[in-house]
């Protein structure tokens, strides 16, 4: 819901620091250490060290919108350094709930947290399949000369998609809660489940309209 908004906010803070990145560092290597930044976030959360899991969050935030900054200042942008980048962000944001449930797995409510983890993992799992499958229609759709629908949506990754209540914005304050305040976890995973499935609605009706 926020990403275009607060994406030339992004561009200029992050395409000001392209300068300081070696070349000796590829777009894909920044890519790699943002992937290695998520997986120590996941593991200190599971952990329960609250502070470093949120330090390797932040750090692995920074990285994961630098790589795509260097990446267009060095005019290497490539549909490789797209999958891997969103490979990376799709495995840690599923990794994230799970690891701070697995650090109150001894709490007493255990099963509620991991049955509201369950369902925002499942409502991941849908979202994805909708938010592609948008995808594949409008590339389809662009193939064939139909711009109209497609030329509506601005591009803020190697994949097309449309906007919804829950985008990269709302899905890092989200994860960023839940490594700070883990003991709220189950109401932070209710209430994101709830916003992830409003966007599904959103981008299903979208889709029912295009396909008609």
């Amino acid at each position: 819901m926020l990403d275009i908004q607060l994406r030339p906010l992004k561009d200029s803070l992050f395409d000001s620091i392209t300068p300081l990145v070696p070349l000796s560092c590829s777009p894909l290597a920044i890519t790699f250490c943002a992937f290695l930044s998520g997986v120590l976030a996941c593991f200190y959360a599971a952990s329960g060290n609250n502070v470093l899991s949120t330090s390797f969050w932040a750090l692995n935030r920074a990285l994961d919108c630098l790589d795509g900054a260097v990446a267009r200042k060095r005019n290497q942008s490539s549909d490789l350094g797209g999958f891997f980048d969103l490979l990376g962000d799709f495995i840690v944001y599923s990794a994230i709930p799970i690891s701070c449930a697995l650090a109150l797995n001894d709490h007493v409510d255990s099963n509620k947290i991991w049955l509201s983890v369950a369902v925002l993992e499942a409502s991941f799992h849908v979202n994805n399949f909708v938010l592609f499958y948008i995808g594949a229609i409008l590339e389809k759709r662009k193939g064939g000369g139909k711009e109209n629908d497609a030329s509506k949506v601005k591009e803020l990754t190697s994949v097309a998609m449309r906007p919804a209540l829950v985008e990269g914005t709302e899905s890092a304050i989200f994860f960023t809660a839940m490594l700070i305040f883990p003991n709220y976890l189950p109401q932070l995973s209710w209430t994101m489940a709830t916003l992830v499935s409003l966007g599904i609605l959103q981008r299903t009706n979208w889709l029912a309209d295009a396909l008609r």
